[in-house]
């Protein structure tokens, strides 16, 4: 049978080595002489901030005896949360993932400590220790995975809020597993989700998806907003557990369903939606933000009108679009990146000369690749989406017209990201319109063409455990 060592062991060896006794040793590690003692003669278990201590003053790297710590102190021992809650936290704080995956193991066969893990992993979150909480929040919905509870929904939620990324095939996959949880969340709870499914599978250009669930989101959005003025109850307790408030949620199911229909090439559908949206006269609030998130929904549809026109093919409201993104220059590069990627669209859709409005916004274009990352789905996932389709949208409008410098920069770069958020769609339609002009690529493009096949060949080699026998 094999011995598992003890840092109780560990410790006296390490005096009996250096020939230090135990009062040395605790001025040494700033602890008493006592405690010292009772750890020694196995008298009194040790806490993680003691470990900590003696570890240091071992001259050790931080963590090294933690799986001891696992072994000594939580398996096979009754689950103690006074001395696991600060162990979790402080193997978080060092990205001990391994020891995190180890001590949810040896605890979750009871269902008794899944509310513990799970406040511990809501605290981690808050923190921004997504790769730890996720551990708990996957140790919990696995522990609970039988009970039909809201906490199991929640676990879901974060699980899915945490692995949503820049690889789309993971994306499809978190949003069809935590889908199936959506209806077991609080009511208020499940706008949010709703929300978020609606964007995820909007970067995804899944329209039938999105469509459900923006006709989901609007149902619910609006017997919850009924409900409140019929029971003339103050918004203030449900919208402070929302992101924005009640109504905001309707008019933006009518924007996503505004996409959907423009995604569909039915764009006097999506302007229908688009007045929906527009008009909010309906809207019973008359607070600073009320009026805050009426005009931002009224400038999304004025830019969205015109797409629409633009995109149906009548190009004469062109200039008028341009004004208005000019007059609209405060907003964010995010929306401005939109705003331009529907120009392109129209540019290369109807063969429009767009070379005054590249100029125009030329800086604007240039920052797009230094575009900040934020916690908010819509950016996360729905940006660089339309990054790489402007990068494909810019170099198909440039290879057209000969210029082929720009063409080919923004074409490789629109590889780039179309393989960072694994679009394959994206990618191939890349490959296509490089073949199509590679006679007129320089020879460094061609080269670095053929860098970027061959790597993301490898990785796909790697990530498929695939292996080529003709070698």
């Amino acid at each position: 049978m094999k011995h598992t060592p003890t840092i109780r062991a560990e410790l006296d060896r390490y005096l009996q080595q250096e020939g230090l006794s135990l009062a040395q040793f605790g001025q040494l590690a700033g602890m008493n002489r006592g405690i010292i003692s009772a750890i020694v003669t196995g008298n009194k278990s040790m806490s993680v901030n003691q470990l900590d201590l003696i570890t240091e003053a071992m001259g050790l790297p931080e963590g090294h005896y933690y799986d001891l710590f696992i072994e000594n102190y939580i398996i096979d021992h009754p689950p103690n949360m006074r001395r696991i809650e600060p162990f979790l936290f402080r193997c978080a704080e060092l990205d001990k993932l391994d020891a995190i995956r180890r001590v949810v193991g040896a605890i979750m066969d009871n269902l008794l400590y899944s509310p513990k893990l799970f406040e511990i992993a809501e605290e981690l979150l808050s923190q921004g220790r997504h790769e730890a909480a996720l551990l708990l929040y996957e140790g919990v919905a696995e522990a609970e995975r039988y009970q039909h509870s809201e906490r199991l929904a929640v676990c879901q939620y974060r699980i899915f809020t945490i692995q949503v990324g820049d690889d789309q095939s993971r994306n499809i996959r978190a949003a069809a597993v935590f889908e199936a949880f959506v209806e077991r969340l609080d009511e208020i709870d499940q706008l949010d989700a709703l929300k978020d499914l609606a964007n995820v599978y909007r970067s995804l250009r899944k329209w039938d998806k999105v469509d459900e669930m923006a006709r989901q989101m609007r149902a619910k959005a609006e017997i919850q907003y009924s409900l409140k003025h019929q029971e003339k109850r103050e918004l203030r307790d449900i919208e402070k557990r929302t992101r924005g408030p009640l109504f905001g949620y309707i008019a933006y199911a009518d924007l996503l369903c505004a996409s959907v229909c423009e995604a569909r090439g039915d764009y006097q559908q999506a302007l229908q939606y688009t007045y929906a949206y527009a008009d909010l006269e309906w809207v019973k609030e008359t607070d600073e933000d009320t009026r805050h998130w009426v005009n931002l929904f009224s400038q999304w549809a004025e830019g969205n009108i015109y797409v629409n026109k633009l995109l149906s093919g009548d190009v004469g409201v062109l200039p008028d679009y341009v004004e208005y993104i000019a007059a609209t220059s405060n907003a964010n590069e995010n929306e401005k990146l939109s705003k331009l990627l529907n120009i392109m669209i129209a540019a290369n859709r109807y063969q429009i000369n767009v070379d005054d409005v590249l100029s125009r916004f030329e800086m604007d274009i240039h920052s797009f690749a230094k575009l900040p990352t934020v916690a908010d789905m819509y950016t996360q996932q729905v940006i660089p989406d339309y990054f790489a389709w402007f990068g494909f949208e810019m170099a198909h409008y440039y290879l057209h017209r000969g210029k082929y410098t720009d063409g080919f920069k923004f074409l490789m770069n629109a590889m780039v990201k179309s393989h960072i958020i694994n679009n394959e769609t994206y990618f191939i339609n890349c490959i296509g319109l490089f073949m199509r002009f590679q006679d007129h690529a320089a020879p460094a493009i061609q080269m670095e063409f053929s860098n970027l096949i061959e790597k993301v060949w490898l990785s796909n080699v790697k990530e498929n455990n695939t292996v080529n026998h003709f070698e």
